[in-house]
């Protein structure tokens, strides 16, 4: 029994559907044994895909970077997709997806015999922030980004993440803003954002961050309200007074950051840029 997860909770594994019990892997598989592989992660509202083109783009991007032979063409993605969703019991969920190199020999170089991935798919359910997120905001610390060099890539390599988020927890807050060399990176799995002077700001898209496929939408609905967007490198100073902060991701969809190190952002309440993106953002999942 797995706390958390129904014991008859429907998985799918290299080709099969089967309960979650019953899923078993190697303890050779190469995401087991080095963390090698890639996920992504699909918001479904209503049975609905939530921009499943730009995910899978994303998972495209991940695969090829880590020279895994992409196991499905995209309309494989997209019928796998649809049939772990019809196995939810809910029709908002989320679809994790996972792509590993398989089962080998232990060695740090690539198997130089032919591997087929290992691919595994699961649906968990998806609770949207909840009405105190969205209006009083979140607490949040900085710390400084100490993950690797290739952040862009969407990999099970998440410990430094983990560490971050478990930091969060350790302090009492919701989540962390890191640091790297003085600039903004990101959240502990979400990307930051911040206003000044009306002006929506993020980091710029490289190695550092992993773009999240808000990353474009923010760009997107800030256009829609006439709010400028500027993506350029972003100093602690700048962060610390900025009017607004905010993170978003595919299980945050965007919220408003109130505290940073228990000193207040702005007013001290989520501002006015937020309210405005999380209007669009609200009318864009309806009207799916």
């Amino acid at each position: 029994m797995i706390p958390g997860m129904a014991s008859d909770s429907q998985v799918y594994l290299n080709g099969e559907f089967m309960q979650i019990g019953e899923a078993k892997i190697s303890v050779l598989d190469r995401g087991f044994i080095f963390g090698d592989g890639i996920y992504e992660v699909v918001p479904v509202y209503n049975g609905k895909p939530f921009r499943i083109k730009h995910h899978l783009d994303r998972l495209d991007r991940s695969l090829a970077a880590i020279r895994i032979a992409n196991p499905h063409d995209r309309a494989g993605w997209v019928a796998l997709v649809e049939q772990l969703i019809e196995r939810s019991p809910s029709p908002t969920c989320v679809v994790y997806l996972q792509v590993t190199r398989g089962v080998a020999k232990r060695d740090h170089g690539f198997p130089k015999e032919p591997t087929a991935p290992t691919v595994f798919g699961m649906v968990n359910a998806l609770v949207p922030p909840g009405k105190a997120q969205r209006e009083q905001g979140l607490s949040v610390i900085s710390l400084p980004d100490e993950r690797w060099l290739h952040c862009e890539i969407k990999s099970v390599s998440l410990l430094g993440n983990v560490l971050a988020k478990q930091a969060a927890t350790d302090a009492g807050v919701d989540d962390v803003v890191m640091f790297r060399d003085g600039y903004l990176s990101e959240g502990s799995s979400c990307n930051a954002w911040v206003v000044i002077g009306g002006k929506l700001l993020a980091p710029p898209k490289n190695n550092l961050i992993l773009e999240g496929i808000r990353y474009g939408l923010m760009g997107e609905l800030a256009g829609q309200i006439g709010v400028p967007f500027e993506a350029r490198k972003l100093s602690k100073d700048e962060v610390l007074a900025a009017d607004e902060i905010m993170l978003t991701s595919a299980t945050k969809e965007v919220l408003p950051v109130v505290r940073i190190d228990g000193k207040q952002v702005g007013a001290g309440k989520p501002g006015p840029v937020y309210a405005r993106l999380r209007e669009r953002y609200d009318a864009l999942i309806a009207s799916l």
